[in-house]
Formats: structure tokens, sequence, C-alpha cells
């Protein structure tokens, strides 16, 4: 009996809360169609982007120029162990 007491408390709190919340509709679209005039720019300055990206060297020539890390050669020590019996 008093979880139910309990249960109905919260309903009764969080009512009013939840009738004050805004009404949000994240997956409506309030913007206007484009005009023909935004949507050649768009064209254009997505043509402009491509062209730029072209110009663009790749990365792998340039690192294929670079000549190779040098590497040097660790020599290992060797060293004794003793096995003590325990």
């Amino acid at each position: 009996m008093r979880v139910f007491r309990v249960a109905a408390m919260i309903a009764l709190w969080t009512g009013p809360a939840f009738a004050q919340m805004p009404n949000l509709n994240l997956l409506q679209d309030n913007t206007p169609p484009k005009t023909d005039e935004q949507r050649e720019q768009e064209q254009a300055t997505d043509k402009a982007y491509k062209e730029s990206l072209k110009k663009i060297p790749d990365a792998k020539a340039a690192n294929a120029k670079a000549p190779p890390a040098k590497t040097t050669t660790a020599t290992k020590s060797k060293t004794k162990t003793s096995s003590a019996p325990n």
C-alpha cells in the first residue's frame, strides 16, 4: 500500500511539470524552398569547392619522396641469470 501511495504522489508532482514543457517538433522543416538563384549559387559553390580539392597534392606522393628513417640496431647485452633453488 505504501508503494502505491508513493507512486501516486510522484505522478501528482510530475503532472504539472510535464504540462509546462514546450511542444518541440525537431523534425519539422520551416525553411522556405530555395529559389533558382540560390540553387545555382549553391551548385557554383560546390563546383568551386570540388575543383579546389583537386588542386591539393596527394599526401602519399609527398611522403614517398622522403628518405627512409635511419634505423639503429641495438645490441642486447647478455646477462647471466643465476637460478637459485627456493
